[in-house]
């Protein structure tokens, strides 16, 4: 989200509301072209939700007003002609725990971000069952899913970021390794771990780069990052600086990213300007839109179809190989 808008919180509002150890990869670039992904990175890349050269998963985060997710789906399906290869859901930190998600379809990846807490009550072994039971629970529904915990960690609006924890990243990361042990030792191998920084910091100081909360490659899956085009950014800008720094060690998702219009056919032209990035950018393999009309607090729309000339763009994009992973 950009911070210097205003608009984290509505949407923090709006989130609230919603409900195998992976290996350190070595990669090389030798013998490979300019664009391409190292052969070295095809077979491992993603742990239980592997990474496919040239084919991005395309999804979203569904909350559609006066719809339940089975009949936003299938509204989706006609309007695109496919199903989402992704679906989105937010669980709060406790006290949900599901055993099931039968809206989910079976052949679907769900991706889960899950709230955090404050790091000294991870580090510290009290939230100990809080995680076991999540762990137990996302590996009873035996199906591949996406974990992303604490997302955000740069910004200043969660009760997990560095802002609220004492200016010291050092204590996300602990938390991290620490849930990510939890979950090993539950059989929860069939979860691939996000880790999600949000496009820019806030604050934008040294000690708050994304950088300094990164887990390490033994402990991450796939790299997320969010952003949107709130103050008319281009997709290069907001996710050149995350593919920069782990596309060549860890598959990129785009895990929060849509478009709020600035006028006529704007909202169409970054939907053909997103689609042209991706294609351009081998590293990126998920792409995860927020797909609503129901913030709370803001006038933003950032369902695909809010007009005919939006649709027909993000049905192009969809109906791309670049985006039948």
């Amino acid at each position: 989200m950009d911070i210097e808008r205003g608009t984290g919180l509505a949407r923090r509002q709006l989130l609230t509301l919603a409900l195998a150890v992976p290996a350190a990869y070595s990669l090389t670039r030798a013998g490979t072209a300019p664009g391409q992904v190292p052969v070295s990175a095809t077979a491992a890349w993603g742990g239980p939700v592997r990474f496919r050269p040239g084919r991005a998963m395309l999804g979203s985060y569904l909350s559609l007003h006066g719809r339940t997710l089975t009949q936003s789906l299938a509204l989706r399906h006609r309007q695109l002609g496919r199903d989402q290869r992704i679906v989105h859901k937010y669980y709060p930190w406790s006290g949900y725990t599901p055993a099931a998600e039968p809206d989910v379809p079976a052949d679907a990846v769900l991706m889960v971000s899950w709230h955090g807490t404050t790091y000294h009550r991870i580090t510290g072994g009290g939230s100990d069952r809080t995680i076991a039971a999540m762990a137990t629970r996302l590996a009873g529904m035996k199906r591949p899913i996406l974990l992303r915990w604490g997302w955000e960690m740069n910004g200043n609006w969660f009760a997990w970021d560095g802002t609220h924890n004492g200016r010291k990243p050092a204590g996300y990361i602990k938390a991290w390794q620490r849930m990510h042990r939890i979950f090993h030792q539950h059989g929860a191998t069939n979860v691939a771990w996000v880790w999600g920084p949000n496009w820019n910091s806030g604050p934008n100081v040294s000690w708050n780069k994304f950088q300094h909360y990164y887990p390490g490659d033994a402990y991450v899956d796939w790299v997320g990052v969010s952003g949107y085009n709130f103050a008319r950014e281009s997709p290069k800008k907001l996710f050149s600086p995350i593919v920069k720094a782990y596309g060549k060690r860890k598959p990129i998702i785009l895990a929060e990213t849509a478009a709020v219009s600035h006028g006529p056919h704007t909202k169409a032209r970054w939907i053909k300007k997103l689609s042209a990035y991706v294609v351009k950018t081998p590293w990126i393999g998920a792409v995860v839109w927020f797909d609503t009309d129901t913030q709370k607090g803001a006038a933003h729309n950032f369902r695909p179809d809010s007009s005919a000339e939006t649709l027909a763009a993000y049905r192009k994009m969809a109906r791309k190989s670049r985006f039948s992973g």
